[in-house]
This record gives structure tokens, C-alpha cells and sequence, in this order.
């Protein structure tokens, strides 16, 4: 039950922000919206609120924000095909601006929890290089042989870079003074790599792990743009791919471990809507980006109906895909 709920909550926070941002922007530029709808399928509520309809559907796998003239030429000064380009770009994008948000602020909030190391040092072993070139527990790390150390990563980075026979300039903060250790790392079997013997301090304080949320986030979205590159190179196996069925798996795992897991997981899922949207796929918002540049280009060219036409194919290699992925899952889970 409580891998449910939470699965129902992550799908709510992923797709109410991104389908509001959708809608916001589409007011702002004067667009009327005919239905905001959280889910799909039949549906279960409704409430009119002025020209919208607020809905909420059987099947919990996404959303939609309907537009006056969205789906076909309207003569209206509310519709949306009567916006300028620019326009309708800043409501595409609207969505996955909403998701890289609500990446962020997860991101900031897991790190609030479970604390982030700094370069501060929470002890020194005794009888260590660090012990005997005088470091103590408490000081700041702000410079290894002339590199800053604004972060723990960096102070394992400096340290990890060191050559036999060479010495470390450590330059430490105390307090309010500022001092020098000469350090000369020793060769642990243990952990295969020259050691100096200090353990980080970890902080929850709120503005360090603001500062490290957009970082965080940035860093996670790397590595997910890699994987997408690895995913359309064939680099990735059909066992490493998830849809909605091993989302449910995913997330009662990250659940066991706590709340910070979890706010991390859903960071994580929604950097991933918010590049899988920005595909050029006919359907995406990346697509209908696509097509508007591509009418630019074109000259006029290319017009609705070709758009239509490319967009049916594409939701249907959508749906397609939406298939198999969930067979490979539920293949995943009983295999």
C-alpha cells in the first residue's frame, strides 16, 4: 500500500507542475484553455471552472493541457495557432522547465535530509600524515597545493592526484586564522590509493544544500543525457530499461532506504520526462518545437496537415513503445 501511495504521489508531482506550466504560460500569452486533465482515459471527476475543465482520469500515466486551436487552425485572438512562434515555444517549454524545477527543489530537499559532506573536518586519525602535520578536526580545507577546495569532491580530487615523493600544501581555515601543513599522503592497501587520514564533517544547513541542489541537478542531468546516448546507440541492455511497471519496483526500493532516496528518485524520473519531451518526436513538445522551427526554415512549406499527419505516426511509435516497454517490465519482474 505505501508503495503504491508513493508511486501515485511521484506521478502527481511529475505531471501536475509540468501540465500547470504548460497552462500558465499559455494565459499569459492569452490562449484559452478548453481542459487541464491529470491522468488519462475515462474519466472520473470534472469541475468547470470558467472556460476550463478541470479533469481527473482512470489511468494515472500522464496528462494533458487542451488549447483552444491546438489541434487545428482557429480564427480566434484565443487560440493558440494565432500565437507567434516565440509564443508558442515559451508554452511548450513551459512543462519541462516545470519538471527541471520540481528536479531541483527534490534534489535540494533529499540533500537537507541526509546532509552533504564539506570540506571541514569532522576528525583526524590519530598517528596520520594529517595528525602529524598538526590538521585537527574542525578546520576548513580552502587550498591544496594552490587549488582552491571549495568542496569535499575537490579535497578528494587534490589528494587522489598526488606522486610519490611530492609533498601537499595544505592551506586551512581556524577558526578566524589561516594556516599551512606540509602533508605527505601514505599508500593504503585497504583502499588501493595514497591516504592522509581526515574524515569530512556533513552538514544539513539549508543554504549549502541550496547552493548544491542546481549542481547536483546538473550533474544527475549529465549523466542521464549520456545514458539517453547510450540508450539510441544500443550501448544499453533491454534488462536496463524501466517503464511505468518497474518504476513501481524502483520506487519501493528507494523507499526502503527513506524520504532522501526517494526526493532523489524523483528528481532523477523528472530530468528524464523532461528530456524524453524535448525529443523531436511528432507528439512530444520537442516535436511541435520542431515543426515550428522547420516551418520557419521552410518558408511555409510545411503545413498543418503534414504536422498532423507526422504527429498521428508519431503517437502511435509512442504507444508502441509504451507497449513494449511495459511488457519488458512486467518480463523484468516475473523472469
Amino acid at each position: 500500500m505505501k508503495t503504491a501511495i508513493l508511486f501515485l504521489v511521484m506521478l502527481l508531482v511529475l505531471v501536475i507542475p509540468h501540465e500547470w506550466g504548460h497552462m500558465t504560460v499559455a494565459r499569459w500569452c492569452g490562449v484559452k484553455i478548453k481542459e487541464l486533465s491529470v491522468g488519462m482515459g475515462p474519466l472520473i471527476f470534472k469541475k468547470q471552472k470558467g472556460d476550463t475543465q478541470y479533469s481527473l482520469r482512470l489511468l494515472p500515466l500522464g496528462g494533458y493541457c487542451a488549447m483552444e486551436g491546438e489541434e487545428e487552425a482557429v480564427d480566434s485572438p484565443t487560440s493558440y495557432s494565432s500565437k507567434t512562434n516565440l509564443q508558442k515555444i515559451a508554452i511548450l517549454l513551459a512543462g519541462v522547465t516545470m519538471n527541471v524545477i520540481i528536479a531541483v527543489l527534490a534534489v535540494t530537499i533529499s540533500l537537507c535530509i541526509a546532509g552533504v559532506v564539506t570540506n571541514s573536518l569532522d576528525s583526524v586519525v590519530p598517528g596520520s600524515p594529517a595528525d602529524k602535520a598538526g590538521l585537527m578536526a574542525g578546520d576548513t580545507i580552502i587550498e591544496i597545493n594552490g587549488e582552491k577546495t571549495g568542496t569535499w569532491e575537490k579535497v578528494v580530487e587534490e589528494i587522489s592526484s598526488y606522486k610519490e615523493g611530492e609533498v601537499l600544501e595544505i592551506t586551512y581555515r581556524r577558526g578566524n586564522e589561516t594556516g599551512t601543513a606540509s602533508v605527505t599522503p601514505e599508500y593504503s592497501e585497504e583502499n588501493r590509493g595514497y591516504m592522509i587520514g581526515i574524515v569530512a564533517a556533513t552538514t544539513n544547513d539549508f543554504w549549502t544544500c541550496a547552493k548544491l541542489g542546481p549542481v547536483t541537478t546538473w550533474e544527475l542531468n549529465k549523466a542521464l543525457i549520456e545514458g539517453f546516448k547510450m540508450l539510441f546507440t544500443g550501448r544499453v541492455g533491454r534488462n536496463d530499461i524501466a517503464g511505468p511497471v518497474g518504476l513501481v519496483k524502483i520506487v519501493d526500493t528507494a523507499a526502503d532506504y527513506g524520504i532522501a532516496p526517494y526526493l532523489m528518485l524523483l528528481a532523477i524520473v523528472s530530468l528524464n520526462l523532461a528530456i524524453f519531451n524535448l525529443i523531436p518526436i511528432p507528439g512530444l513538445d520537442g516535436g511541435k518545437i520542431f515543426f515550428i522551427l522547420l516551418k520557419i526554415i521552410s518558408g511555409g512549406r510545411i503545413n498543418d496537415d503534414m504536422e498532423y499527419k507526422a504527429t498521428v505516426i508519431g503517437m502511435v511509435v509512442l504507444l508502441t513503445l509504451f507497449i513494449l516497454i511495459t511488457l519488458n517490465d512486467v518480463m523484468n519482474l516475473f523472469g
